[in-house]
């Protein structure tokens, strides 16, 4: 009779919850690329960035398929150790780092979803393998959509995992904004150790939602930052953001103890991206 109640109780509350309309799982699926068709990375969901971008790295990003395409159910970023012409190139007396280099020696891919794809607040979830070697810098990251308005880093920075190759037992998570980046020392960041993550897949998210952002390694949450419910400047985070994926060679982080030129080619791995939306 005891358990006839038991059993009875546990079906008018699972009863109950569905009338409720309450969610049997906290997250939705809204978005994913399982990389399960060969080719060129899928042009409805991703676009490629093209030349010498940021952080005066040394690789110059390409459409080719030879720096991003999707192989045996993976998307394969390679850098390769080669000289290409620098579109933008003036010359050598140009301020700007980019109009100042006639060629790079690196090429590269930069992946990312702006102008396709883009969200606020949710769960991102990337399963990848990470090149390595001294000068590599590949990231996960999200920027604010608003970037072309109010520019970096008012814009907003999430940075799911970065990792540069001379320190080679950590990944990083870290946020920017307006009041808090590293260029004034104030970027609210986190390293975690990692074991092999160069032959073996690893799972880096984001949980994003009003109050809070949490980083993950493999599910475990090492790193957060929460909603001081002060300004825009230091909260960005109530807006669309959308995705990036990029293998980088040296810039003013990944290249502090230079490149080693013997590495080449690099390639970042990534099994799958999948973006949920909460239901509760």
């Amino acid at each position: 009779m005891f358990l006839f109640f038991l059993c009875l109780l546990a079906s008018c509350k699972n009863q109950d919850s569905e009338e409720d309309g309450l969610p049997e799982e906290p997250y939705r699926l809204v978005w994913s690329d399982e990389f399960d068709l060969e080719g060129g990375p899928d042009p409805t969901k991703w676009k490629h960035e093209k030349g010498l971008i940021r952080n005066q790295e040394d690789q110059y990003y390409t459409d080719s398929l030879k720096n991003a395409y999707v192989m045996g159910g993976n998307l394969i970023l390679k850098s390769i150790y080669e000289e290409i012409a620098n579109e933008a190139y003036v010359s050598k007396e140009a301020e700007d780092w980019r109009e100042n280099r006639e060629f790079a020696e690196y090429t590269s891919a930069s992946l990312t979803t702006r102008g396709l794809e883009q969200w606020t607040y949710g769960k991102i979830d990337v399963r990848a393998k990470l090149p390595k070697g001294v000068g590599v810098w590949p990231a996960i990251w999200m920027l604010g959509d608003n970037i072309s308005e109010v520019d970096w880093p008012k814009c907003g920075e999430l940075d799911i995992m970065e990792h540069v190759g001379y320190n080679k037992d950590s990944i990083f998570g870290s946020v920017h904004t307006e009041t808090y980046n590293h260029t004034k020392g104030t970027a609210k960041g986190k390293a975690v150790f990692i074991a092999n993550p160069y032959d073996e897949f690893h799972i880096y998210s984001l949980e994003w939602t009003r109050e809070k952002i949490n980083f993950l390694l493999d599910g475990k949450v090492y790193h957060y930052f929460n909603n001081e419910h002060r300004t825009i400047n230091e909260w960005p985070f109530d807006q669309p953001f959308y995705l990036k994926l990029n293998l980088a060679i040296g810039g003013t982080w990944g290249g502090q103890n230079g490149v080693d030129l013997t590495i080449f080619p690099q390639q970042m791995t990534v099994d799958y991206v999948r973006v949920y939306e909460f239901t509760q």
